[in-house]
């Protein structure tokens, strides 16, 4: 099916909304509580992805619109949208960052697929491909930059990088973003039919917060080592049932309060999740 650049843009705006509804998330703003995030509640992110609508439907006419064979010129068209749009995050939440990682993924993603749906019907292989096009080189380049960038100027996966040259979301999005369509998607695919939407993407995101180093959890955390501990927290929850179960749900409980008292937070992985939900959205299996 070849989808329009309005569909795909209202796509990815549910994705933001279906997000935040998601809940219980350890570590993660939801309608149950703001977790480690105490100038956040699910209002703020309402409000933020209501006002990113604009961005997302601009995002997704860059990508019908461009004819260019160099699609790298066409990131750059998607990257100067989404400077405007974190303006627009930002006066719609009070200066509070809600999704400034989503528009950088999320915008990429909209692009791509518009892209690729002026003239194929979808396929997410498809729009991968695009993806990594659109990004061949971007990492090298854009990380080149931050030698001489102040501290306080630069992001936690920046720091990261300087620190231990760890790439981020910057080297996952330029390799088309395979912890989404590699790792998460099949699972999403494969719990078709198997509990209610919301116990499915608790399950995709304790996989993403398995398999990925979330620069946030880093950040908050100030150790690398964390990683190792929410890794083995995920495979404790997968080996109890996950969210379909009992014991799943009173480790997420358990989680969340290791969250909130070591003020941890999933930001990286909560982006992953919204780029699953979009994707999801685009297969139709949601």
């Amino acid at each position: 099916m070849q989808y329009d650049s309005r569909f795909i843009a209202q796509a990815a705006v549910r994705a933001l909304l279906y997000e935040v509804s998601v809940h219980p998330k350890p570590g993660l703003v939801d309608p149950v509580g703001s977790g480690p995030h105490p100038d956040m509640t699910v209002f703020t992110f309402i409000d933020s992805a209501v006002a990113l609508r604009d961005y997302f439907d601009a995002a997704a006419r860059c990508g019908a619109d461009f004819a260019g064979a160099d699609l790298t010129a066409l990131f750059e068209r998607l990257r100067a949208l989404g400077r405007g749009a974190e303006r627009e995050m930002f006066e719609a939440t009070d200066g509070v960052n809600t999704h400034k990682g989503a528009v950088f993924s999320l915008g990429v993603a909209v692009g791509a697929t518009s892209h690729y749906c002026k003239s194929h019907d979808y396929g997410t292989t498809g729009v991968q491909e695009v993806i990594k096009r659109m990004l061949a080189g971007f990492t090298a380049r854009d990380l080149r930059l931050l030698e001489g960038k102040p501290d306080f100027e630069l992001t936690a996966g920046e720091r990261q990088y300087l620190k231990t040259g760890a790439t981020g979301v910057r080297g996952e999005a330029e390799a088309g973003f395979p912890s989404v369509i590699d790792v998460a998607l099949p699972l999403l695919r494969g719990s078709r039919g198997n509990g209610d939407l919301n116990t499915r993407l608790l399950d995709v995101l304790m996989l993403l917060a398995g398999r990925t180093e979330d620069s946030n959890l880093v950040k908050r955390a100030g150790d690398p080592a964390v990683l190792d501990w929410m890794h083995d927290r995920s495979e404790r929850y997968f080996s109890l049932g996950g969210a379909g179960t009992e014991a799943g749900m009173r480790l997420l409980g358990e989680l969340n309060e290791e969250c909130l008292e070591r003020n941890l937070s999933l930001g990286g992985s909560a982006d992953l999740l919204i780029l699953t939900i979009f994707f999801g959205f685009m297969e139709g299996i949601m």
